[in-house]
């Protein structure tokens, strides 16, 4: 497949299927980044999905290699318990969040490493370094995906690892399109895989949301955008 051929396929859309398959279809430096959420193997319920401890390790190594052959930047959060599974990054950021499900009672925050490999874009480009450490209070809002990121933390996490608006994003592991949508609302064009049907039809909406300015659980309801034509 051509480089051309991929994205008139693939660009700003949500693409069903194991991730691993639809990668290797796709031509070497087709993406600008890799920016996921891979599964942490702690049980949490996906639709198409075992989160086990053993599905993470026998999927880490097999997905930073695509990845890397895909993207020369790529990065992904971790949980602490797992980020050993993989490779060993080139360098990393945190992400703490005094919302998140493990902040203590005297106001400590929960924290996740995020690991980045390939070069730290803004010192590439010669515009030097930003904070490693970012810094988000929110709890994501739940529309069918048992763990989304937060939408306002992904879209400062996508700014700090992408430089260029002309960049374009892969997530594949998208889920409900977190990922993809901060690239719309960012301007990046985007590509996400999720192996799901279900939370690629919820990544749809979300997407869509973000034209008609309907939040999707309103447009589930039947309210159309303020000012649509009749």
């Amino acid at each position: 497949m051509t480089q051309e051929e991929f994205e008139s396929k693939y660009v700003n859309t949500i693409v069903c299927g194991d991730c691993l398959d639809v990668m290797k279809d796709c031509p070497d430096g087709c993406v600008d980044l890799v920016l996921t959420d891979p599964p942490y193997g702690v049980g949490v319920e996906y639709d198409n999905f075992d989160d086990t401890q053993e599905a993470v390790i026998e999927l880490a190594y097999p997905f930073v290699k695509e990845a890397l052959r895909l993207a020369s930047r790529v990065v992904f959060t971790s949980g602490v318990i797992n980020a050993w599974h993989y490779p060993q990054p080139s360098w990393a950021l945190a992400w703490t969040n005094l919302a998140g499900a493990n902040s203590g009672p005297w106001g400590f925050s929960c924290w996740q490493p995020i690991l980045c490999y390939g070069p730290d874009p803004y010192l590439q480009n010669g515009l030097g370094r930003r904070h490693d450490i970012i810094i988000a209070n929110e709890r994501a809002e739940r529309l069918g995906h048992p763990c989304p990121k937060p939408i306002n933390f992904w879209c400062r996490l996508l700014e700090r690892v992408s430089v260029q608006e002309t960049d374009l994003i892969l997530d594949p592991f998208c889920g409900s399109g977190t990922t993809c949508v901060a690239a719309k609302k960012l301007g990046r064009r985007f590509i996400g895989i999720d192996i799901s049907e279900e939370y690629c039809e919820i990544a749809r909406q979300r997407l869509e949301s973000v034209d008609t300015g309907v939040p999707v659980k309103e447009a589930r309801q039947g309210q159309g955008a303020l000012f649509a034509q009749p």
